[in-house]
């Protein structure tokens, strides 16, 4: 192991994402995570740079979070989220103009805002909206001078509600969707669109835009056709959307009049985009309840109602943030999962062809966080031995054999890249107990050969999902287990999405037994290989794989000690406790009327096989897998005198946000692994 490689090194990591690329295509901007020791607290900070890549990226915030950048339609400006301190323009205005104003019910701090930097003037950003309840997401008018923004806009009887809540009155539900993970109890404001004029900050709400007494708990993702002449979004407009996850396309005109529903697709759709001469959209479109089938691309022309796939034939999902863009008017690009990578296609908008391109990508690296403008692309190129970074390729070089037109464009972990050691990414497979080839990524230790090892120790870290798959990566807890000595291996099981329809529906209905025969396989075969020492196997998951972990020492003793994460043990019981009942409803029927399939899927029931040393860990206020589910997983293990522990992160999501937390959890892993 490296002596100088401690989780404390988590603090100089950072996670860049979102690429937008100007009009163009000269510059990028993207944003960063950092993590701040002494705040004890993440920040997501705007950075700009050429896409050519001869200056370094120049940092547009500091002191508070940022999201969703968009650059104006003439490239001088560029639009970003923010909850900053109110604009000291619009400080004197309201201190004027609302001085008995109370201010918004719920939490204290500024709101998300649409604030704008003047590049070709520079300064700071100005604050462009000002909405009681802040903004969810927006898009640029393609006149500049307009923005259409998604926000929260409650009724006085709401507002009577929510002071209520902040009073700690009662919490008081009708809707069947009562909790989301990261939200907490939901209520029924309504979610509108309005258009928001950029000088004056003039605001119009598109009341036909939104059913108010339906409610909806999906982001709207507005989109401003080329000409101006009307805004598509998404929207979930059923009867009753907390019993559904169909959701349909909607355009509507900026003045609110000339709602129309443009899909009868009985689809979950996302990310709308218009072809650059404004005839069609493309939206990313998947099965609303069976997550296993790929989601494609999709083409329609507004006016016709009909969804036309154009990456169906693929036989693969879309990868994350690669919903599809416009190359031109009848050409399209996105990323795609496949076979335990992610990578770029090219699409015909009028015909079902999809090609695969950037073959100099090769596959042990991955793509991700896809954006294309002025014949410039942009993404997050993530490389095991030298980092996750921004990158720039021309439009022109997507059929290359080489990547030497590839740029990059951050160095965001330069630090960690130069004096610590980075894993080699190796592909390996092996045959299941049903003689079912299985794929994974083994991150090899330091000073690790693979044609004449030293059998090492391995975490077996399971991914989440489950419909989801692991590509090579550069993550900061493979880069602190393999600087500690382990090999770690990241099964891609069945049920993982990147390998095409049938492969992630065979684990469809059940729990338990595939998945865990996947993993346990793997680190058999590794140990055959003479990698992997056979008494020091460990196991841990985070959410699907805090699941797949539970089940396995149910059913294996391969491993020496193990760690779920902010898993489900006990499908019965968090059933309505979670946020996922439509979920649980489709795979497994409703539990009163299935109660033996409940119980089959069920860890709980067969703890009593379980002698593994177990660490069993949640988030306090994780609605996605609620701590009661890890309460009654470890105290069921305890109580049969199993080596079991049981940690419950305060003020925690379905995450482990804070960094300090964060350090804590791969600190409390390696103590428990070590020690046993």
């Amino acid at each position: 192991m490296t002596d100088d490689f401690s989780a404390e090194r988590y603090y100089d990591y950072s996670v860049p994402s979102s690429p937008a690329v100007s009009p163009d295509g000269d510059r990028v901007a993207f944003l960063a995570t950092e993590f701040d020791e002494a705040e004890d607290d993440s920040r997501t900070s705007l950075f700009v740079a050429p896409t050519d890549g001869s200056r370094d990226p120049y940092r547009l915030t500091r002191a508070s979070d940022a999201s969703n950048p968009q650059w104006g339609p003439d490239g001088d400006r560029l639009a970003f989220v923010g909850a900053r301190d109110e604009d000291a323009e619009l400080a004197v205005e309201n201190e004027r103009d609302d001085e008995d104003d109370s201010g918004p019910v719920g939490g204290d701090g500024p709101r998300p805002q649409v604030w704008v930097f003047d590049l070709a003037r520079g300064g700071d950003a100005r604050q462009v909206t000002d909405r009681d309840y802040g903004v969810s997401d927006f898009d640029w008018g393609p006149d500049g001078d307009r923005l259409v923004v998604a926000g929260r806009d409650p009724t006085e009887a709401d507002e009577a509600y929510l002071e209520q809540r902040e009073d700690d009155g009662p919490v008081e539900i009708e809707r069947l969707q009562h909790k989301a993970n990261g939200t907490g109890w939901l209520d029924e404001v309504a979610t509108y669109l309005f258009v928001v004029d950029v000088a004056d900050r003039t605001t119009v709400r598109l009341d036909d835009a939104f059913d108010a007494e339906k409610g909806s708990r999906w982001p709207l993702q507005p989109a401003w056709s080329p000409d101006g002449d009307r805004i598509a979004f998404v929207a979930n407009q059923e009867d009753d959307p907390d019993d559904t996850h169909v959701t349909h396309l909607y355009t509507i005109r900026p003045d609110g009049t000339g709602l129309r529903r443009e899909t009868d697709a009985h689809l979950r759709l996302n990310a709308p985009e218009w072809s650059p001469d404004g005839s069609r959209l493309a939206v990313a479109g998947g099965d609303p309840y069976n997550w296993y089938k790929p989601t494609e691309a999709y083409v329609l022309h507004p006016g016709d109602g009909e969804l036309s796939s154009v990456s169906g034939s693929l036989d693969r999902t879309l990868g994350m943030d690669g919903a599809p863009r416009w190359l031109d008017d009848d050409t399209l690009v996105s990323l795609v999962g496949d076979e335990g990578n992610t990578r770029l296609v090219r699409l015909a908008a009028d015909r079902d062809s999809p090609e695969r391109v950037f073959d100099a990508q090769g596959t042990g690296r991955s793509l991700s966080f896809l954006d294309v403008s002025g014949g410039t692309l942009a993404f997050r190129l993530d490389d095991p031995a030298t980092g996750a970074d921004v990158h720039a390729l021309p439009v022109d070089a997507l059929d290359d054999d080489t990547d030497d037109a590839l740029t990059r464009i951050s160095r965001v972990n330069a630090d960690i890249v130069d004096d610590a050691h980075t894993p080699e990414c190796v592909r390996v497979e092996w045959e299941n107990s049903d003689g079912v080839t299985i794929e994974g990524l083994a991150y090899l230790p330091p000073d690790f050969d693979p044609d004449d090892p030293d059998p090492h120790p391995v975490v077996s870290a399971v991914h989440g999902g489950p419909m989801a798959y692991d590509d090579p990566a550069f993550r900061f807890d493979t880069l602190f287990w393999t600087n500690e000595g382990y090999v770690v291996l990241r099964t891609n099981y069945r049920g993982s999405t990147s390998y095409g329809r049938e492969f992630a529906e065979r684990l469809r209905g059940t729990r338990g037994d595939l998945e865990v025969d996947d993993v346990v396989t793997g680190v058999e075969a590794l140990t055959e290989r003479g990698w992997v020492d056979a008494d020091e196997r460990y196991l841990t998951g985070f959410s699907y794989g805090g699941i797949t972990t539970a089940a396995a020492v149910t059913k294996s003793h391969a491993f020496a000690a193990a760690a779920a994460e902010h898993g489900i043990y006990d499908f019965r019981s968090t059933f309505g406790t979670d946020d996922n009942h439509l979920w649980h409803e489709d795979e497994f029927g409703l539990p009163w009327e299935n109660e033996d399939t409940y119980r089959e899927i069920s860890t709980i029931d067969d703890v009593g096989n379980v002698e593994t040393p177990l660490l069993v860990t949640a988030g306090e206020e994780d609605w996605r897998c609620p701590p009661t589910q890890a309460e009654q997983l470890y105290v069921s293990v305890k109580k049969q005198g199993v080596d079991s522990k049981l940690v419950v992160y305060q003020n925690e999501h379905h995450n482990i946000g804070d960094p300090d937390r964060a350090i804590h959890r791969l600190e409390t892993l390696a103590d428990w692994f070590d020690t046993h």
